[in-house]
């Protein structure tokens, strides 16, 4: 496409753009649990009013905005808040998860090195489940991905013990999910934390997905275990806010344990030809409406409002697991939050996903051990009853066609 000579009517431009996404995921009927976190129109509404307000605002200029920095410095405090954040704890608002572990992964190498270590042949020690964006964070700065099996007694936690054997002079961090994102399936970080602190070396929690999930659960009485900076060994952690936080994209939350440990962080350099410019996180320009709709989401829907929407996400995890278990399905590990996988011994799950997907469901799967994956919202209250109506179909039709070693070669 070719930039136009003359530029269009904006209600032509917009109803092409509406159009576009016809065959996009609808998912605002509640038939997509991957990608999408939906927590209804009013919160919606929200995150779109209260992002334009300062969608034309830089977060890279504090100076001239303010106003964006003391909501970025809420934010952050409400978080801190919430994961019992000691006295001094800090940190900053970013992109997303992968900014978020980016810059945890880079803070703890710089600190690494202030206390001796040397600047190059860095590793990084985390479970078999956590998330890929380690490795991109890895990659970026030439740092060496210890993966460890998890336990093997069908819990799908990491394992402290062997992460600890993994651990040498030149690891900088070591890692544990709240919960992991394959599984749903929270490590024993209080067991990592042991390991972490006899070992003298940084532990980050990755609490992308449950790090504004996981103590509204507890509110509402899920038997959560200790996960974020209540467990004394952890050093920081990241939580994305555009999840469960159900605020607009992209906002999440890289924290520390003190400013000492936030210090490493910050990108801060002279050394050129135009001003001095410090930026704290992987962005230069920081987009103002991410900031601002993050804090009116949070502001609006208060502690109540947060376990009022946890409260539903955990009881429809809860119906679909008894559902799925009637249908023959066996969950992977005990998931507690929003987040589950499953998987049937007489059917392959690959098999089951392109029949619920052709029955207008986009979820998503797991691979090891492969199984069906789903990430819920307070809007699949609405419609678990037909999801499990319909994975019940797809089963029926994933069996009947099992005799065809077409089908079975498809999967296999």
């Amino acid at each position: 496409m070719q930039m136009p000579e003359k530029g269009r009517d904006w209600a032509d431009v917009r109803q092409e753009m509406i159009s576009r996404g016809g065959g996009d995921a609808q998912w605002r009927d509640g038939r997509t649990a991957v990608y999408v976190f939906n927590a209804g129109h009013d919160v919606e509404q929200v995150q779109q009013e209260a992002y334009t307000l300062y969608m034309a605002e830089n977060g890279l200029g504090p100076m001239a905005f303010p106003s964006l920095a003391q909501m970025e410095k809420e934010v952050i405090g409400m978080g801190l808040g919430l994961l019992h954040g000691p006295e001094g704890a800090t940190g900053a608002m970013t992109s997303g998860g992968t900014d978020s572990i980016t810059m945890a992964m880079k803070t703890a190498r710089d600190y690494a090195r202030s206390k001796g270590k040397p600047r190059e042949g860095h590793n990084v020690v985390l479970p078999q489940s956590a998330h890929l964006a380690f490795d991109k964070a890895a990659h970026l700065m030439d740092i060496e991905i210890r993966r460890v099996p998890l336990k093997t007694d069908g819990s799908y936690e990491a394992d402290p013990a062997a992460m600890g054997e993994a651990v040498d002079e030149a690891t900088v961090m070591m890692v544990g999910s709240a919960p992991n994102f394959p599984h749903g399936i929270i490590d024993p970080i209080e067991a990592l934390g042991d390991v972490a602190a006899r070992k003298g070396v940084w532990l980050h929690v990755d609490a992308c997905v449950g790090g504004y999930f996981a103590p509204f659960a507890r509110m509402n009485g899920v038997p959560v275990p200790a996960f974020d900076f209540e467990v004394p060994a952890v050093h920081s952690m990241s939580a994305d806010l555009h999840k469960y936080g159900y605020c607009a994209k992209g906002a999440s939350t890289v924290l520390f344990r003190s400013e000492e440990l936030y210090n490493f962080m910050p990108f801060d350099m002279a050394g050129w030809s135009g001003a001095p410019m410090k930026t704290p996180t992987l962005a230069g320009t920081r987009p103002g409406g991410a900031i601002s709709a993050a804090w009116g989401v949070m502001n609006t829907l208060g502690v109540e409002g947060y376990k009022r929407l946890q409260g539903q996400v955990c009881a429809t995890r809860e119906k679909i697991e008894e559902g799925v278990k009637r249908l023959g399905f066996e969950i992977v590990g005990n998931p507690m939050l929003g987040l589950m996988a499953f998987y049937h011994p007489d059917a392959h799950a690959f098999a089951v996903y392109g029949e619920i997907f052709r029955r207008g469901w986009f979820t998503s799967v797991t691979k090891e051990p492969p199984s069906l994956h789903l990430m819920l919202s307070p809007k699949h209250a609405d419609v678990a009853d037909a999801y499990l109506a319909d994975l019940e179909a797809s089963l029926a039709a994933v069996k009947a066609g099992a005799d065809d070693p077409k089908v079975e070669a498809r999967y296999s």
